[in-house]
């Protein structure tokens, strides 16, 4: 995904030596991190293989991808390089959207009480048993010290990482009048999306058609099952397209990206994407939080559906607040991504936690301690699972 390859390209900046290991099958659709000058290393879940790996590998740092990556290969690596500094990238607190899921299907609002599961339970303990943890949403920052009691110490903000908005990037955007249709966009994997999907194809589209009639909605997400595909129908000027070749290119022809988003985490790349190409944006709360600044935005927030589509057709029509949206987008895109700004303090932290990190571990006790239970518990459940697929095979 862009978020990793973001934090790949921070260590190259730094020369460090990389090698992605990867428990995932490979598709058409993956970066040949080769051409980067990254190692790709196969390894497998529940498998003695990795410790001969990681040992002979002796990495000075280890970045779990998500943290259901940490439990599955964090207590090997501590077991085999006790001295490699563990970092977790969250990309988005994984409690914290399984709870608002979950508030959602009881038609209901979310609640802090909601956050108590066994999702949260995992993910914060490997939090804690990491070294560091980045953190891509200030929200979810205040959310892990403030609900979860998290040490200031162990998370680092990190937001994306990403280019500038330049003059002559905005100079090349197609005008209000030379753009058509709205648009969403967003990887049918993710359940967000597709409760997005069907929200708009049930409710928020229909509102928008009696309003403008010719309107036309085009959707595009990779990964598309059957029951999103069956959602297609040209007569309703609802266009599911799949995959899209080049996302930015579908996005900067949009005249309006459309998300309604009602449950989630992080912070959202489908909408930097559409400040990047210039495209304004109606959103909700939860798909704004963490990007709104300084109470502006690209576009309208709105939770409610009627709301929501009024304002879609608002933007759609009127050129001045269309380019006073546009106009936000830059703002909110350069003063909150900037990799400028965040890559060199992203690199004092590691600097200065390479020097500090084991004295650091000595004041963690709680992840001391759960790094020995959860060692315990899942080197063992790891180690059976490995024996029993050698009897298999």
């Amino acid at each position: 995904g862009s978020r990793m390859m973001q934090i790949i390209a921070v260590f190259k900046n730094l020369d460090f030596k990389i090698t992605f290991a990867s428990a995932a099958n490979e598709s058409d659709f993956m970066t040949d991190l080769q051409i980067i000058g990254v190692l790709k290393k196969n390894i497998f879940l529940n498998d003695n293989s990795f410790d001969v790996f990681i040992k002979d590998l002796n990495p000075a740092i280890v970045i779990f991808d998500r943290f259901i990556t940490e439990e599955q290969f964090g207590w090997r690596v501590a077991e085999n390089c006790s001295d490699a500094m563990r970092i977790l990238d969250t990309e988005d607190l994984h409690c914290l959207r399984i709870a608002r899921q979950f508030a959602l299907k009881e038609n209901r609002n979310f609640e802090t009480k909601d956050l108590f599961s066994d999702v949260a339970y995992r993910e914060i303990a490997s939090i804690l048993k990491c070294d560091l943890s980045l953190i891509i949403s200030e929200f979810e920052m205040n959310l892990l010290q403030d609900f979860f009691k998290i040490d200031k110490q162990l998370l680092h903000y990190l937001p994306f990482l990403l280019n500038e908005i330049d003059i002559k990037t905005a100079e090349n955007w197609k005008t209000f009048e030379e753009r058509n249709d709205f648009v969403f966009i967003g990887n049918f994997y993710h359940e967000p999306n597709w409760d997005a999907v069907l929200y708009l194809k049930e409710i928020i589209f229909p509102l928008i058609k009696k309003q403008l009639p010719k309107a036309i909605l085009k959707i595009y997400g990779a990964y598309p099952s059957q029951k999103v595909l069956q959602l297609h129908n040209p007569k309703e000027g609802f266009f599911v397209l799949g995959r899209a070749e080049n996302a930015n290119e579908v996005v900067r022809n949009a005249k309006v990206c459309l998300a309604p988003l009602r449950f989630g985490a992080g912070v959202k790349g489908k909408l930097a994407e559409a400040m990047l190409c210039g495209t304004p944006s109606v959103t909700t709360l939860i798909g704004a939080e963490g990007m709104v600044l300084d109470s502006k935005w690209n576009g309208f927030i709105a939770d409610n559906p009627i709301e929501f589509a009024n304002l879609a057709v608002e933007l759609y029509q009127n050129k001045l607040i269309w380019k006073n949206a546009q106009k936000n987008g830059i703002a909110i895109y350069n003063n909150r991504y900037s990799k400028n700004k965040f890559e060199i303090i992203f690199i004092n932290r590691i600097s200065e936690l390479q020097k500090n990190f084991k004295n650091l571990r000595l004041n963690n006790f709680l992840g001391s301690m759960l790094q020995f239970q959860n060692n315990l518990s899942s080197k063992y459940l790891s180690k059976w699972i490995a024996e029993k697929n050698k009897k298999a095979d």
